[in-house]
């Protein structure tokens, strides 16, 4: 068994090249045990080329991914040991029922909780009895689910997990994932929803054209963008001018607006020589955080995904 130095996942220097596209370029990142952290990126950002070299499915052109210190592409069968995955299209057998799906699922998996697996069928509200072939995208996106959670494996691997889940199952599954990670699981999580990613993750790992642009906890990152502040005022607006970290002020019937980054303690200041009735700051959101790596040009090698 590996030291407890030694991170559930470990990306290092991973290239991925089809012919002269870069897929995924020079990517490092370690996920540390009981932690959930969240990879964002639109389609064709990487996010699928690294999921799929963490399984094992692609070799890499350069550099290597390990889990728990198994190599991921050499030693694929011991590296699945340690790992549920949860993809978000699922394909069902038709023939078989719900239950028969979960059995044989199980059963390759290596094992599985039993009472757990019932728990799962009630809280998502899961019927096993009916057949693969009669299954909405949602149901079929529930055996993914329960199947994955099931093992109560070391690490979770997931690629829009909660694709198909109505907004009821999509708190469960946030509820159960939370749960995963107090009893000291490691989710690794691709995600377009930001809301979700928001709402689970500890860190949030920003893909952009195969390139890893950021990576930080929320908090970490909301104090890289300006927090947006609104003020309402009496008299003369407040004097800004040369204040450090305000920009886009904009000044309209009694209401001032602008984007402060860094300390806000001359802002402060400033506001205060004024006849200041109300105001509000409010941080970024993970949407907002995300957009603005995407709304600003980035230096990409040739041949790196567009």
């Amino acid at each position: 068994m590996p030291d407890s130095k030694t991170p559930v996942v470990h990306f290092e220097e991973l290239t991925k090249r089809f012919g002269e596209l870069t897929a995924l370029d020079r990517f490092t990142l370690d996920i540390e045990e009981g932690e959930i952290v969240g990879l964002l990126g639109p389609n064709g950002a990487g996010k699928t080329t690294t999921l799929r070299t963490l399984l094992g499915l692609l070799r890499p052109t350069d550099g290597r991914a390990e889990i728990f210190g198994i190599d991921a592409w050499r030693e694929p069968v011991e590296a699945h040991r340690a790992l549920a995955f949860i993809p978000g299209e699922f394909n069902v057998w038709p023939q078989l029922t719900g239950g028969q799906i979960l059995d044989l699922l199980g059963t390759v998996s290596g094992g599985y909780d039993l009472d757990y697996r019932e728990e799962l069928v009630e809280r998502f509200k899961f019927d096993q009895t009916k057949r693969g072939r009669t299954y909405s995208k949602g149901n079929r996106q529930k055996i993914a689910v329960i199947a994955g959670l099931m093992t109560r494996a070391p690490l979770l691997v997931m690629d829009e997990p909660s694709s198909g889940l109505d907004p009821l199952m999509t708190a469960t599954f946030q509820e159960c994932l939370r749960e995963a990670k107090g009893r000291g699981q490691t989710i690794f999580l691709s995600s377009h929803i930001l809301s979700e990613v928001e709402a689970v993750c500890d860190s949030v790992a920003v893909l952009r054209q195969g390139v890893l642009v950021e990576y930080g906890s929320l908090d970490e990152l909301r104090h890289l963008h300006a927090n947006t502040v609104e003020a309402t005022y009496e008299g003369e607006p407040p004097t800004l001018d040369n204040v450090p970290g305000v920009e886009d002020v904009s000044i309209s019937d009694g209401t001032i607006r602008l984007h402060v980054s860094g300390s806000t303690d001359p802002l402060l200041k400033a506001l205060a020589r004024a006849e200041i009735t109300s105001v509000q700051m409010r941080e970024p959101s993970l949407e907002e955080l995300f957009h603005a790596y995407y709304d600003e040009p980035v230096d990409v090698p040739a041949g790196t995904r567009r």
